[in-house]
């Protein structure tokens, strides 16, 4: 697009306490309420598109797709596409508890026949832990940067070829030098298919607000 050039961006988030309060009673029909009204808030600025880079939302994607006066792109998928190219054959997931044993990502999978992994239940407990009470906060210590790595090292020993870093913070903490397998990083792979959305040749001149 040229120097200092870029898709207009548009950007509303309701707290993350409000969102939580339904996600912990798996109320998921209003996790869609709170995504539409992002959503309807953006378009009616004009955005023609919406992304959005929290994973664990996303089960509630379902909801939201028909209902949405704009369309979305959806974060699963777009690493599915990435996996798919790459060649690989079965994901580890890493990310909230609520993502790790969702529908999200097997569902996504599908469609490229790759198989998703999770860590076992002591794994996800702690991960979930260290997601919401550290990175979450703005702290990285080098401890849990060890623990996600043995946890990595763990589902590459039971066939794991690549992880999703299926939460945002996750990649302010792991290294992909030093990962144990090849990554993922769902956010900054959103973010290039949301870019590359908004640079379609069909829109319209001055076309690419996104959410």
């Amino acid at each position: 697009m040229g120097e200092y050039m870029h898709p207009e961006v548009s950007m509303h988030t309701h707290p993350l306490r409000k969102y939580m309060v339904h996600i912990r009673s798996g109320n998921w029909s209003e996790v869609a309420a709170l995504m539409l009204s992002s959503a309807e808030k953006l378009a009616s600025i004009g955005a023609q598109f919406a992304i959005c880079p929290d994973n664990t939302i996303h089960q509630a994607f379902n909801l939201i797709a028909e209902a949405s006066t704009i369309p979305w792109l959806h974060i699963g998928e777009v690493v599915a596409g990435e996996a798919g190219s790459r060649g690989f054959n079965t994901l580890a997931i890493i990310g909230t508890k609520y993502l790790m044993t969702g529908p999200v990502y097997p569902s996504a999978m599908q469609q490229y026949g790759i198989d998703c992994r999770i860590p076992d239940e002591a794994e996800r407990e702690q991960i979930d832990r260290i997601i919401f009470s550290e990175l979450g906060n703005g702290i990285f210590p080098e401890k849990s940067r060890l623990y996600f790595n043995t946890v990595i090292r763990r589902m590459k020993d039971k066939g794991c070829d690549a992880v999703v870093l299926g939460c945002t913070e996750i990649p302010l903490l792991v290294n992909p030098e030093d990962c144990p397998l090849p990554t993922l990083d769902s956010t900054k792979l959103l973010a290039r298919a949301a870019l590359k959305e908004a640079l379609k040749e069909d829109q319209p001149a001055g076309a690419g607000d996104a959410y």
